[in-house]
């Protein structure tokens, strides 16, 4: 068993479970990370229990679509619930549970028309949410012009945040990652032992 506690971030970063946007984690004691621009994360820990979540969502909500059963869990309300849900069935229990939450950057060029704030949007959601489920946010770094990188180590709950100054992504650039992401969709398989984790 690996002390995680007792490693560098750089360590711990490379043996960690990475998770991508639409995805969550729970874990007793392998870390989770994930790359961060205007989508959030948010980490909740038991202390009692040493068991920790992270979640990758990329808007509040998710409108109903042709890819609904695949894209679904990119909604924040979607991807918080199944969070909550996978670490409450682990035995965790709701007033002990804490929160840290990061990410809403503005990396996307919201000076064109019809573009929205998409980042606050989500950093909003998020604060709501919680508040809502009556789960204590006890750190979170939101919003300013960076992508992030974040590190949860369920050991002992600490959370580590890189800031990473990005250029602006403008909406065609956007809209070019998006339809791209839908057309991975189409060509992934529905079994979970298809999925594969990155070390990095």
């Amino acid at each position: 068993m690996i002390d995680y506690t007792t490693l560098p971030a750089r360590d711990i970063e490379r043996l960690s479970r990475v998770i991508r946007p639409g995805e969550w984690a729970v874990e007793v004691e392998r870390p989770i990370s994930t790359l961060l621009g205007s989508c959030v994360a948010v980490c909740l820990y038991d202390p009692a229990l040493h068991l920790a979540g992270m979640n990758h969502f990329m808007l509040p909500q998710m409108q109903t679509s042709k890819h609904a059963d695949e894209d679904v869990l990119l909604a924040g309300d979607a991807c918080m619930e199944a969070l909550l849900n996978t670490m409450l069935s682990r035995g965790a229990a709701k007033h002990r549970i804490r929160a840290k939450a990061f990410g809403g950057g503005a990396v996307i060029d919201t000076t064109t028309p019809g573009a929205v704030a998409v980042g606050k949007r989500n950093a909003d959601f998020a604060h709501e949410w919680l508040a809502r489920e009556g789960i204590p946010l006890i750190a979170s770094d939101f919003l300013g012009p960076w992508s992030r990188k974040i590190l949860f180590v369920p050991a002992n709950g600490d959370a580590y945040c890189k800031r990473v100054t990005s250029s602006l992504i403008s909406r065609a650039s956007l809209l070019r990652e998006e339809q791209a992401y839908a057309a991975s969709l189409l060509n992934r398989t529905s079994t979970a032992a298809d999925k594969k984790i990155e070390l990095f």
